[in-house]
């Protein structure tokens, strides 16, 4: 971790409080692009968009994926407050993005807030494995 890093992830953490202090969940993240310049930053806006996906990290890899090339996408840095989600991860790996330097784990942040458990919604699965895989085999290779 360089000190550049630290400053950057200390951005991040600023836009969580920013996030939190609009009535937001406090996260915040930024992407810094290859000569070190900050090319977009985002805060959580879930409750004031009444958006569940407005996620800092899912919107600015979704502006990765609109406006970098993929040769910039891959030198640029996300930092963000913690370590991204499910959802959020899924759209760093296909923006493109190299790398990710998190402040808060996934656990850490576990810790301080109550169970992230999908409550209210009967989870079952994997099932139908070979007939699932059929449109997806091949595709990746």
């Amino acid at each position: 971790m360089t000190q550049d890093d630290e400053r950057f992830l200390r951005m991040a953490i600023e836009l969580a409080a920013k996030a939190r202090a609009s009535g937001n969940p406090p996260f915040g993240s930024l992407l810094v692009g290859p000569s070190g310049d900050v090319l977009a930053e985002d805060h959580n806006t879930t409750v004031t968009e009444a958006d569940i996906t407005a996620h800092p990290e899912l919107k600015l890899a979704r502006w990765a994926g609109r406006e970098l090339a993929p040769q910039v996408a891959a030198a640029t840095t996300m930092y963000t407050s913690c370590e991204p989600c499910g959802m959020c991860g899924g759209a760093i790996e296909r923006s493109g993005l190299g790398r990710v330097v998190f402040a808060l784990s996934t656990a850490q942040l576990g810790g301080l807030k109550p169970s992230a458990v999908i409550t209210g919604a009967l989870v079952e699965g994997p099932a139908l494995y070979d007939e699932a895989r059929a449109p997806v085999e091949g595709y990746y290779a």
